[in-house]
């Protein structure tokens, strides 16, 4: 039995799960990789002025060397917050190579870390270890979402009826 509400995508649909991810700013990150199964890692990540997503990485990290190699991951966005919600995004990748979108990625990055936004001052700094750990922007175009409505417990009456239904793939 499919659920209702995720069998008819509507535009409200479509704009909620944009706010998620716009809302949110950390990830498990999926790639493939070469002679093992996929591979995650937590990231967190920006969302672009072309509603892309971004992610910092080192030139030499095997997320890096799967985007030249592949251009497809995945993100599974998630919800910090208890009982946990997460949707998952489908995206073609790219690598930018360009320092300054590094260091502006990483500014980025460092303002969501410290929940402040990052002086001018502390752009030389970023910038220096930009160029020391070879940094660059995996930049990510969602094409297609994962939805699994969320059934959370959270007392023995919840469970009345719970049911987990199917879930689909959506278009971005």
């Amino acid at each position: 039995m499919s659920d209702p509400s995720i069998t008819e995508d509507t535009d409200a649909l479509r704009a909620q799960r944009r706010e998620f991810v716009r809302d949110h700013r950390t990830a498990v990150f999926g790639y493939p990789r070469q002679g093992h199964g996929p591979s995650m890692s937590i990231v967190y990540y920006v969302v672009g002025g072309d509603d892309d997503l971004r992610v910092s990485s080192m030139r030499d990290r095997s997320k890096t060397k799967s985007v030249r190699r592949d251009g497809k991951v995945t993100l599974c966005v998630l919800d910090e917050q208890w009982p946990m919600s997460y949707l998952q995004v489908y995206c073609d990748a790219e690598v930018d190579d360009d320092i300054d979108a590094a260091v502006d990625q990483m500014m980025a990055v460092s303002q969501i870390m410290a929940g402040e936004p990052m002086p001018d001052s502390a752009r030389p700094d970023v910038e220096a270890m930009c160029r020391r750990e070879h940094r660059v922007v995996l930049k990510l175009r969602p094409y297609a979402t994962f939805q699994t409505p969320p059934r959370h417990v959270h007392k023995a009456a919840d469970l009345k009826g719970l049911t987990h239904w199917t879930s689909t793939s959506l278009p971005w």
